[in-house]
């Protein structure tokens, strides 16, 4: 797959260090765009549409962020926007128009929605300052801040006090140019919130964001040559997204036609799957009598009625728990110290969020005091064990956990499903990550506040068990097919 958020990155880097396109001497020189817009400045100061600021320090050394064109400039973002936020909302001001205005939840990147819009007083100095027209850049406060779109609509609207409005000072300012600017500098953390707890992007420090200004038909030009850059990539983001649409639903097919034998070939010499099923149940009795079954829940019978589909004739439908010797989930640790030590000093503690389909996500690990497992052994965590999400929007979610350690737990989202006979690991992994198993179970998710699947829910399962030698098949003509799709 094609990453075209890089590319995108990419492009905006280039094009704001003015190597996107030629610069050529027709253009003129930022520094005479400057001393025009300056003038229109003073121009709107004089009349009283602007107010007098205080003047900023020089931008040199440490205050320029990187190399531009000799023929640009570094200038100060509000030395070419007039800007200004909108309105607090106040329950108690109930004087002017009620008028349409936005939030910060109506502006997106590029766009806006506006299909839900609350109402507020406006009185008529209110509205002067509160109303954006077309080609005004609307940049967020707080929310996602700096998150940018230009007002494309010829009608008006206001805004709420977390949106800032930027409007020009000058016709030879190329708005879209900064709004590329901005996206370029949320992205690269030039643009953060301040502070902990509370973020936001204030107006000083709007003000004093140290932008480039290149000449104007430079700057259109670059701007004509982002558009065409994006458009491309958009067309590209299509195409994968139905990529990966169509290639989703061909796994889902794929999984759900080896796990009713359609996959592969039933042979003889395979023998049935009853025998394996006997063999799995002498190995529970044996486990039974040690002690090693941990909470044998209530597993109901199979009958031809609750079977959902069709399977070979040497296959038997069973239940999950008649395969297993462990069916338990994690706990919640009942002092703070998630995040609180590291894997030298704690253990390896499993949520949700690691659990994949069909494998382990470690990017962001969480470890808990030792003391846990001595409090929850029940949930210890061991190498081989099937790992399946039961609550939150990822029930169904369902991995091995391959991990070299014996220390390792997890909390009460994740149901661990410990089977008796290891060798049919692959392939019930497999059928869990399948379409038809996934939703079997979510059949069966009680609708509580938060969903949740119940244990005793994951153990009565119906699986369709086919002879070992079958499912060994079945699992490398599922690893080679997927290998061949996915490159």
């Amino acid at each position: 797959m094609i990453d075209t958020q890089a590319i995108r990155s990419k492009v905006l880097d280039l094009a704001m260090r003015g190597r996107l396109i030629e610069q050529v001497s027709e253009d003129g020189n930022a520094e005479d765009l400057y001393q025009l817009i300056q003038a229109e400045k003073q121009a709107l100061i004089k009349t009283g549409q602007v107010k007098k600021e205080k003047p900023l320090p020089e931008i040199s050394g440490d205050s320029i962020p990187y190399s531009i064109p000799s023929s640009w400039k570094w200038v100060y973002l509000g030395e070419l926007f007039q800007h200004n936020t909108g309105k607090a909302l106040n329950a108690n001001d109930t004087q002017g128009q009620m008028l349409e205005y936005i939030t910060t939840s109506n502006l997106y990147w590029d766009r806006f929605e506006l299909d839900d819009l609350k109402r507020m007083p406006f009185t008529d100095s209110e509205i002067e300052k509160c109303t954006v027209r077309k080609g005004d850049l609307l940049v967020c406060e707080g929310g996602d801040i700096g998150r940018s779109a230009i007002w494309p609509y010829e009608y008006e609207m206001r805004i709420q006090n977390h949106i800032h409005r930027l409007r020009g000072y000058s016709d030879l300012i190329c708005t879209k140019f900064y709004y590329y600017l901005l996206w370029l500098y949320k992205q690269t953390g030039k643009i953060n919130g301040i502070g902990i707890g509370l973020q936001g992007f204030s107006s000083k420090r709007v003000h004093s964001l140290v932008v480039p200004l290149a000449p104007y038909k430079e700057a259109v030009r670059i701007v004509d040559r982002i558009d065409r850059a994006f458009s491309i990539l958009d067309t590209i983001d299509r195409q994968q997204a139905q990529y990966a649409n169509n290639l989703t639903v061909l796994k889902e097919k794929l999984f759900d036609a080896a796990t009713r034998g359609k996959l592969t070939e039933q042979y003889p010499e395979d023998g049935s799957a009853a025998e394996l099923y006997y063999q799995i149940q002498e190995q529970k009795e044996v486990l039974a009598k040690t002690g090693e079954l941990y909470r044998e829940k209530e597993i109901k019978s199979v009958s031809l009625v609750d079977t959902p589909y069709s399977i070979p004739k040497n296959w038997i439908w069973v239940r999950l728990g008649e395969l297993t010797k462990v069916i338990t989930k994690g706990s919640s640790p009942k002092w703070q110290g998630v995040n609180y030590t590291d894997a030298e000093n704690g253990i390896l503690f499993v949520t949700s969020e690691n659990v994949g389909n069909g494998k382990m996500l470690f990017e962001n690990r969480k470890y808990v005091q030792k003391q846990f497992n001595e409090i929850h052994p029940a949930s210890i965590l061991q190498k081989g064990d099937i790992l399946t999400n039961i609550v939150g929007a990822s029930i169904g979610r369902t991995a091995i956990f391959d991990e070299d350690t014996n220390t390792a737990n997890t909390n009460q989202a994740v149901c661990i499903i410990r089977l008796i006979n290891q060798d049919i690991a692959n392939y019930i992994l497999r059928y869990l990550c399948s379409k038809s198993a996934i939703h079997l179970m979510l059949g069966k998710v009680v609708d509580t506040a938060r969903a949740n699947l119940s244990l005793t829910s994951v153990s009565n399962l119906l699986v369709p068990l086919p002879p070992l030698a079958e499912q060994n098949r079945i699992v490398d003509r599922l690893d080679a097919v997927l290998t061949m799709i996915n490159g």
